[in-house]
């Protein structure tokens, strides 16, 4: 097995090299200029203009530029914003917290929404229970999270006035009160985003249940006496286990990066929000650590399922 993961780690570095040369030279030949504010002050001189783009480096061709951030990676380091004046990773520690605290939540939500739910609702297929569950799930997948964003703002926000409708990231959690408002801001993104994801996982959860049920191993199970939920759990669910496993490692690099929409519609203060005005800003330093950290968990999450695959059936060997 670790011939096997170093094997696939050693793939992995080309790969994410490749990625990174790519993204690199897009955002550099792409329209946009890191300096427009500057260019748009008539107070700012133009060789101001010129130290600040010499001090950013920006007057050096791209490759060469690619070259240096390469060599600040090595370090550890992401580089400077060009538009914050500060290191990338100081501002990425800053917004981490808040996507966590949103996305997080709402992808854990999901998944304990998703598995129980699949299960029952694969255990008992025509029960009206198995229906509702299946109009609830396909209504999840199918409303845009910025659709139920804004239905929630207007009912929970304008109508009732019980839940803030723009997150206030400035809430200090040194306290009770504090971590109340936290909670209170907190409920309607995560509502948005766990309903969307538990609604695409459910029905994975419960498509897998029903094609293993039927399973010659399964009626096996149920011949020895097994009880029936016995039967469910401990031999159908695991080997249901194994495409939601792959759905997991799919979906979990994006709560890093965070849910770009919802962010959006709620002001959530995060990483997505942070890609977005990088993007529009040109601020290649800050997208190319929020793209090249998304590439890495995406290979990191591929290695980890690769060892629940195995946890889950002892048959898969890694060769």
């Amino acid at each position: 097995m670790a011939t096997y993961f170093l094997r696939k780690v050693l793939y992995a570095i080309p790969s994410l090299l490749g990625i990174s040369f790519i993204i690199f030279a897009i955002l550099s030949l792409a329209p946009g200029d890191p300096l427009a504010e500057f260019g748009a002050n008539p107070e700012v001189p133009a060789e101001v203009r010129e130290n600040i783009k010499k001090s950013l480096g920006l007057d050096q061709p791209w490759p060469v530029r690619y070259v240096k951030w390469l060599g600040t990676l090595s370090q550890g380091e992401f580089g400077f914003s060009f538009a914050a004046r500060r290191p990338v990773t100081d501002l990425l520690s800053q917004r981490l917290p808040q996507t966590l605290m949103v996305v997080g939540v709402a992808y854990i939500i999901a998944l304990l929404i998703a598995i129980p739910v699949g299960v029952l609702s694969a255990a008992r297929p025509n029960s009206a229970a198995s229906h509702i569950v299946s109009l609830i799930t396909m209504v999840g997948i199918s409303l845009p999270t910025f659709l139920t964003g804004l239905i929630l703002i207007l009912v929970f926000s304008v109508e009732l006035g019980i839940l803030p409708m723009i997150y206030d990231t400035n809430i200090k959690l040194d306290s009770l009160d504090g971590w109340g408002k936290q909670i209170k801001q907190s409920l309607m993104p995560i509502a948005v985003l766990a309903l969307f994801n538990a609604g695409a996982m459910t029905r994975f959860v419960r498509s897998a249940m029903l094609e293993n049920l039927p399973a010659d191993y399964v009626r096996t199970a149920r011949a020895k006496g097994l009880s029936e939920w016995s039967v469910i759990i401990k031999h159908a669910l695991r080997n249901s286990l194994i495409p939601v496993v792959t759905l997991i490692a799919i979906n979990l690099p994006g709560v890093f990066t965070g849910a770009i929409i919802t962010e959006q519609i709620f002001r959530v203060n995060g990483i997505g929000e942070l890609l977005v005005t990088s993007v529009q800003k040109s601020d290649t330093p800050v997208v190319m650590a929020i793209v090249f950290i998304y590439a890495v968990l995406v290979v990191a999450s591929q290695l980890v399922a690769d060892v629940v695959y195995g946890v889950l059936d002892p048959r898969i060997k890694f060769a």
